[in-house]
């Protein structure tokens, strides 16, 4: 079954943008991967259009309104769609690696863009809504989160990456180790040579210098995943790598 994506957003336009180039392009041509996108606007019942209103309780900006919101979605999502309905907001949950699995792994999801200064927080609860955040900063909408959040999924998806060994080794996979440095020719480049080990042709040592690699990078840059990742280390296992005893 094809991984569906829908997207609710006043700027219809901005999809697929990048999303149509390279390995997410190829599959979406392929049939691997579908996005449909609709302007909320159109579910909009007044002459204007309009989405939005003031604050309740005052305050800067609009609120992007309930009711023309609803209906979009039920427009979009009709009954029994199993996709989860997902609004991408500076509040929401931040998005990882595992969500972005779990997400692939399923039929598709429903992505609602915001704008102003948000939406109505009752439609938010009646529609049981997903809130997702890329991280502590804000943009002007939910447009740019939702490109990402798109890409990281597709990558996942059976027969987009040429090689299941790219995903299973890269930042953030099943160890939550970040990735190992990378060097290709020339073995030398302004004084600065590949390292030795990498040269080798020693398949076992290779691997050693890259986890050791993985774990020093992890440790200096990312010391909250480091403390996850050892945290998962003792609850799989003893102190010596062999299992707990029972």
């Amino acid at each position: 079954m094809t991984w569906r994506a829908s997207v609710l957003t006043l700027f219809p336009e901005m999809f697929p943008g990048p999303l149509g180039l390279s390995l997410a392009g190829r599959a979406l041509r392929d049939g691997r991967w579908s996005i449909d996108t609709h302007d909320i606007r159109s579910f909009a019942t007044d002459r204007h259009r309009t989405v939005d209103d003031t604050p309740a309780g005052g305050g800067a900006g609009m609120v992007m309104r309930p009711d023309v919101l609803d209906t979009a979605i039920g427009g979009v999502m009709p009954e029994g769609d199993a996709r989860p309905l997902v609004y991408l907001t500076p509040r929401g949950r931040l998005l990882d690696q595992a969500m972005v699995r779990s997400l692939a792994e399923g039929p598709g999801c429903v992505l609602l863009c915001g704008r102003y200064e948000g939406i109505d927080q009752r439609v938010i609860e009646a529609r049981g809504m997903v809130e997702v955040s890329i991280g502590d900063y804000v943009l002007s909408g939910g447009e740019t989160a939702a490109l990402v959040l798109l890409d990281a999924c597709v990558r996942l998806l059976p027969g987009v990456m040429g090689a299941a060994d790219s995903a299973a080794e890269e930042s953030h996979g099943a160890e939550g180790l970040l990735e190992y440095p990378h060097y290709t020719r020339p073995a030398e480049w302004k004084g600065r040579a590949i390292p030795d080990v990498l040269l080798s042709g020693h398949h076992a040592e290779i691997a050693r210098w890259r986890r050791a690699e993985s774990e020093r990078i992890t440790k200096e840059r990312r010391p909250d995943l480091w403390a996850r990742h050892e945290a998962k280390q003792c609850g799989a296992g003893g102190m010596d790598g062999h299992p707990a005893a029972a």
